[in-house]
């Protein structure tokens, strides 16, 4: 019986990995500070943001955790459903506010639309 290798192309995760080094950087975290935390190499990290290195499906998990990043983007390119990043990232934004502060977000997105809607016109 021959076992030969199955040939399914690579997942390129190059794209995962320049969402994760724009998020951390960002957050204004270095590599240093966030291999610290997560007990990883600052090497390895710059290797996933850099390299499209596969991560481990635990620092996969950990990362898009840490950063509120939207696997489905990458994953799903074709028919990406869900929130998207910038949506996760805004949405913890956003629990960190205030009801009043809501309030002023929510007037501002809406004096956009309107401007937007008028703008059509």
């Amino acid at each position: 019986m021959n076992m030969a290798k199955r040939p399914v192309p690579k997942y390129n995760f190059k794209p995962f990995g320049d969402a994760i080094k724009a998020a951390r950087n960002g957050r204004k975290e270095s590599r240093n500070k966030v291999g610290d935390e997560m007990y990883l190499s600052p090497r390895y990290l710059a290797n996933i943001e850099n390299k499209g290195q596969h991560p481990s499906l635990q620092i996969f998990f950990e990362l898009v955790s840490r950063y509120h990043i939207s696997v489905d983007q990458f994953l799903f390119e074709d028919h990406a459903d869900g929130k998207t990043t910038a949506r996760r990232q805004l949405d913890t934004l956003l629990d960190g506010l205030s009801e009043k502060e809501i309030k002023i977000i929510t007037a501002t997105v809406q004096a956009m639309l309107d401007a937007r809607a008028e703008d059509e016109e």
